[in-house]
């Protein structure tokens, strides 16, 4: 029995070896998400509603491509376990061509942006101030993309203390620009809620040019390659396609099925304060969540490497280790939400509204308490899915995010949308397909078939 505990306890230890970093590094995002939101909030109480109306809409393409880039995770911890190292430079830079691409695509979506959001029905001053919001966001997508791609490459290594240096130019930048752009201190124009889009586009573009003199660095190119390794490789761009999309795309369609899900949530009678209480407690459930995601890719990375080495059971056991790890800090966490919410509606309060203000003030704390609930069971979401696309099964995840948010959270919000109290029945059914899935991804995980998967052939 002791022998077994010493056993468990280092497969934690190599588990938070690399997942520590990487959870400070995810703090450090949901820091910089969190410091928009307060900004925000000071701002005006109807900018925080436009804000996650607009992050709803802007994720669905940032995700496609975000999470399409930073599958080359994958591609370098597979080809790290398997010693061939003179390919992770070539992997790399094919996800670089598809960040450039894809962050190009996203500017082509500022033109529709009125009608995007004139779709919503919201009221007139949240959907002016969406649109103003979206436009500047959509600056952000090249650099963020390219964030991925170069944290991708630390990360598929195991050295992922780099990827706190990464994050870390991002958030004090984006702090100091927020501050800047949003109130306009220091001579610079007051930009509003369009400044935190800039903002934050201005932060990732530094944090993507830092990333890129850490990979491009000489030293990298004995060993993967990373400069001579340029070119445009047909094989590995197909790989790039046939696996990253997919993973991509999972991120993308649970992104467009929460879009529909805000959209009808500020579509409810009371829907600014419904749609602001639904951003504060997202942004507050953040706060569990990407630590968590942290220690979910550090799994991911442990697969990857394992499957490289043709060692399945490593990986199984890595994986639940992950599990495990996550279960103690969201648990943790989750107690909080449930014994002091005020103390996380205090960081948004703002007065200038007091009758909306009173309706987020009475509604955050029963939101809470569905959070606390079910992120047990998003840690199982987070933790088996990235298990399976370390592997490479990326088209089962894809294929989950496709049919199950639908029918399980936003055709009962829209069919509750009417109801007294629906904001609480929708987040009700929110609840529901989240435990739900993560029974999906445990019963796929459990079933071994990703054991038989590689993306490096």
């Amino acid at each position: 029995m002791v022998r077994l505990s010493h056993e468990r306890i280092g497969r934690w230890r190599q588990v938070l070896k690399i997942a520590w970093p990487l959870i400070i590094a995810n703090s450090f995002w949901n820091l910089q998400l969190t410091i928009d939101r307060v900004y925000l909030g000071s701002f005006s109480t109807e900018a925080l509603a436009a804000a996650i109306a607009v992050m709803g809409v802007f994720w669905v393409p940032m995700a496609l491509l975000q999470q399409t880039a930073a599958y080359v995770t994958t591609f370098v911890a597979q080809f790290f376990g398997a010693k061939r190292f003179d390919q992770i430079g070539p992997a790399v830079w094919q996800s670089l061509y598809v960040s450039v691409g894809g962050g190009l695509l996203v500017l082509l979506l500022i033109p529709f942006s009125p009608w995007i959001f004139g779709l919503m029905g919201h009221s007139e001053n949240v959907r002016l101030l969406e649109i103003e919001y979206f436009n500047a966001l959509c600056y952000s997508a090249l650099p963020t993309a390219i964030v991925a791609t170069t944290s991708g490459f630390f990360t598929g290594l195991g050295e992922t203390k780099v990827i706190m240096r990464i994050n870390c130019v991002g958030l004090i930048a984006n702090v100091v620009f927020d501050y800047l752009l949003i109130f306009g201190a220091h001579g610079f124009p007051a930009l509003g809620v369009a400044g935190a889009g800039y903002a934050t586009a201005l932060a990732n573009l530094l944090s993507a040019l830092y990333g890129l003199s850490l990979v491009l660095h000489s030293r990298n190119e004995q060993i993967y390659a990373v400069l001579s390794g340029w070119r445009i490789r047909s094989d590995l761009m197909w790989k790039t396609f046939q696996f990253g999309l997919p993973s991509g795309l999972q991120w993308a369609l649970e992104g467009l099925a929460f879009t529909a899900f805000t959209v009808i949530i500020g579509r409810m009678p009371a829907g600014d304060a419904g749609l602001a209480s639904s951003g504060i407690a997202v942004t507050v459930m953040m706060l569990a969540i990407l630590p968590a995601l942290g220690i979910a890719q550090a799994g991911s990375v442990l697969v990857g490497q394992y499957v490289g080495e043709k060692n399945a059971e490593k990986a199984v056991e890595s994986t639940w280790s992950a599990l495990e790890v996550t279960w103690v800090y969201i648990f943790m966490v989750g107690i909080t939400f449930v014994a002091c919410p005020g103390v996380y509606l205090s960081w948004f309060e703002n007065r200038s509204n007091p009758e909306l203000w009173t309706a987020v003030q009475a509604t955050v704390p029963t939101l809470l308490l569905f959070v606390a609930v079910f992120i047990l069971f998003d840690a199982m979401n987070m933790v088996f899915s990235f298990a399976l696309k370390g592997a490479g099964d990326t088209r089962f995840v894809s294929l989950v995010a496709l049919t199950l948010p639908w029918p399980l959270m936003v055709y009962p919000t829209w069919y509750m949308r009417e109801w007294s109290g629906a904001v609480y029945w929708a987040w009700g059914a929110a609840s529901v397909f989240i435990i739900s899935q993560s029974f999906v991804f445990w019963r796929r995980f459990s079933g071994g078939k990703w054991k038989q998967m590689s993306v490096i052939g």
